[in-house]
């Protein structure tokens, strides 16, 4: 199995760090999660630089992609070239979000009115695409799933 975490700048080292080192730990052959990013370099939203392990090009041949969340999830979603790179197809992959990551599935037209599980920041923005916010930390109906971390 091989996982993208599709992280992009200004991302949420929980969402993506936590996420890979979680999936690298189980003892199966052939599963690897890898950063997989736009870019060789990106920066999190405390500064922490990371180097991708994969293209963003990846997230289409990977089995399972996590989409993580950020502080620029809204301009990365209004970047035409930037998610024009991004092919998922929930007919073949696994596919989940955390927390802002769901405007990405949004964008991409993968929820279908699917409830969201999100963060308080990006609730109103979810909402205002036409999708209910769920108060729970997780949330699956079909592919795609959306998760959050629990809301303080």
């Amino acid at each position: 199995m091989r996982v993208a975490v599709v992280t992009f700048d200004g991302f949420n080292e929980l969402d993506s760090l936590v996420a890979a080192h979680i999936i690298n730990r189980v003892d199966v052959s052939g599963w690897r999660a890898e950063i997989t990013g736009p870019s060789e370099e990106l920066t999190s939203m405390n500064g922490v630089v990371v180097r991708t392990q994969q293209p963003l090009e990846f997230a289409a041949r990977a089995d399972a992609v996590i989409i993580g969340s950020g502080r620029k999830t809204r301009e990365v979603v209004n970047d035409e070239a930037l998610m024009s790179r991004l092919r998922l197809d929930p007919t073949r992959q696994l596919i989940a979000s955390q927390c802002s990551g769901a405007l990405v599935l949004i964008r991409l037209g993968l929820l279908h009115g699917t409830p969201v599980c999100t963060d308080r920041k990006t609730q109103a923005w979810v909402e205002a695409a036409g999708h209910q916010v769920l108060s729970q930390p997780f949330f699956a109906r079909h592919p795609p799933a959306v998760a959050t971390r629990p809301l303080a």
